[in-house]
């Protein structure tokens, strides 16, 4: 159940008139009231021989008593409680008993012979209500309302419990402001999936991966479309900036600015520069983990180079110090903001999802240490300048590479949030893992479908040779290997391995060991990925012979040496 509070409201007039509006908003069904300050206000979606006004009247009478000069400019609270999507549909008094709770946590109307204010609440639809309140009580003074949204999350913590309702997690206050119900009405009426606000938030945060400059973030912004203002102090120095949908518009057809701050805590210019001023800070101290190095440019190299950048923060976060693992876990998002951003049709979607999701998990009250995480800042940028990837070839089984070591990297950064207590951190990064298995799931098909093939293809005594190779290298988990389907694909990569000279068993026993496995569906299709990304074997074996006859000969080659003694391994992580 989730409460928000806004308290800028000029006119009762106003937001009575929206909240018993019918016609335009399809949620507005039979709007009328549940409570009210004193159970008797007189309501206009209910009672013929009620108006807005008569209400409006009502509760504004303590403000209109003041004298002119000591009415307070803005006094109209308001909040909406909203309840889960899964939570069962509540009756009117049930709402009407929330919405007491509300303003007597809130202190709007604390009860027990206290002065309270003037206050209705508002049942438009079946999920939430909304509650209207003048901001001065009985006589005449100011409320305590401070801290409300807290108090107001708070008892809805309580009341979650006490109703048998989905339980939200608490937070911590950095999460990104909420739209509020005005934006989402509009978004609605626009055709719009999300709200402008959430719109801006994620089109800034893909303009911010990988960034190194002001000039370039601001390029990006402009390059993707949003009308952008600077602000700027007398001496020429950039304080801030606001960006806007180019067709999101008041009602005087203005575009409707935000600022970066509103649309996420680390949008803020200042928190911005963090990033790219980290990287060029202390060049003399060595970082932990070094830049990527350059090489083959396009996007299965990028994506190459995501998945190894992935691999190597994976035990950053699970055993480093939390200010550096904070900084790990922010990079994070902006590499899975540019993979959403370039990837090919069947992913995009998923990834999308999954980058929005773990947008909540990437800030909390731990500040980053930025700098430890320049590589995936680097991978991000690769990403995003390498271009759109294809969904075939080496771009789409690259992309599956990196999609499973970015879920493995996704996976810690929960468990790290868990166990800093981040409870809305850990569940967004759980969910954020989910988006990435189904991703994977599009990304992988074809290219372990081709590995799959050649594996079934391998002759009896290749194939019981690499048996013998996974007994050795992983004898507990070699039968349940055996058993997945993904063992052919695994064989494959095994084979593949051996015959461009490397050591199979310590290759699989150097995979296994550095990473857990406990999380994945299938631990064969994890460590075709890893061997092929340490091996540096190409990801898509599509074009390749299907054939045994190379295979075959690379056995030869080997001799009758025992599965340990193969060659020393070259490109090992």
């Amino acid at each position: 159940m989730i409460p928000s509070v806004n308290e800028s409201g000029e006119r009762t007039i106003g937001l009575l008139a929206y909240l018993y509006e019918t016609g335009k908003h399809e949620e507005h069904i039979d709007p009328h009231l549940v409570a009210s300050f004193d159970g008797m206000s007189p309501d206009p979606g209910r009672d013929p021989n009620a108006t807005l006004k008569d209400l409006q009247q009502l509760l504004d009478q303590p403000v209109m008593a003041l004298p002119q000069h000591a009415r307070p400019a803005k006094h109209v609270w308001h909040t909406s409680v909203r309840a889960a999507a899964d939570d069962r549909i509540l009756s009117d008094e049930e709402w009407g008993e929330i919405a007491r709770r509300i303003v007597a946590a809130t202190g709007i109307d604390p009860g027990d012979g206290q002065p309270g204010c003037r206050w209705a609440a508002v049942r438009h639809a079946d999920d939430h209500i909304h509650i209207v309140a003048t901001l001065v009580c009985e006589d005449g003074s100011r409320p305590d309302d401070y801290r409300s949204g807290k108090r107001a999350q708070a008892e809805c913590r309580l009341i979650e419990k006490e109703l048998g309702l989905h339980q939200v997690a608490p937070g911590d206050g950095t999460a990104a402001q909420r739209p509020t119900s005005a934006e989402r009405h509009k978004a609605e009426r626009q055709g719009r999936e999300r709200t402008a606000r959430e719109e801006l938030r994620e089109t800034v945060r893909r303009a911010v991966a990988g960034v190194r400059s002001e000039e370039e973030f601001f390029d990006r912004l402009a390059a993707a479309g949003l009308l952008i203002r600077k602000r700027v102090a007398p001496s020429g120095d950039l304080l801030g900036y606001k960006v806007a949908l180019p067709d999101d518009r008041n009602k005087d057809g203005e575009p409707v600015f935000y600022p970066g701050a509103r649309l996420a805590p680390d949008l803020s210019l200042p928190r911005i520069r963090e990033r790219w001023s980290a990287d060029t800070r202390d060049q003399d101290a060595t970082p932990i983990e070094a830049p990527a190095p350059a090489g083959p440019s396009g996007p299965a190299a990028a994506r190459r180079r995501t998945a190894s950048a992935a691999w190597a923060a994976v035990l950053v976060i699970e055993h480093g110090d939390d200010a550096v693992a904070a900084a790990y876990i922010a990079a994070a998002g902006e590499v899975l903001d540019a993979l959403a951003k370039t990837s090919a049709t069947h992913t995009r979607r998923e990834l999308r999802e999954a980058a929005w999701a773990f947008e909540r998990a990437s800030r909390s009250h731990v500040r980053a240490e930025r700098g430890h995480d320049r590589a995936l800042r680097q991978a991000a940028r690769e990403l995003v300048h390498s271009g759109p990837a294809l969904g075939r070839g080496e771009d789409g089984a690259t992309t599956a590479m990196a999609i499973d070591m970015l879920f493995f990297l996704i996976t810690a950064a929960a468990h790290w949030h868990a166990k800093n207590d981040h409870a809305q951190q850990a569940a967004a990064a759980r969910q954020a893992a989910e988006h990435l298995r189904a991703a994977y799931q599009a990304a992988a098909a074809q290219p372990l479908g081709a590995l799959y093939q050649r594996g079934r293809r391998l002759g009896r005594v290749l194939r019981q040779r690499q048996t013998a190779v996974l007994r050795e290298a992983l004898p507990e988990l070699a039968e349940r290997i055996l058993a997945e389907p993904g063992w052919h694909a695994l064989a494959a990569t095994l084979a593949d391995a051996e015959a461009a000279g490397h050591d199979p068993a310590a290759l699989l026993a150097d995979a296994a060991r550095r990473r857990e496995l406990d999380t994945a569906a299938s631990v064969s299709d994890v460590l075709v990925w890893r061997l092929r990304r340490a091996a540096d074997l190409p990801a898509d074996t599509t074009g390749m012979l299907t054939d045994t006859h190379a295979a075959q000969r690379s056995a030869q080659r080997a001799g009758q040496r025992t599965p340990g003694q193969g060659r020393p391994g070259r490109g090992r992580s």
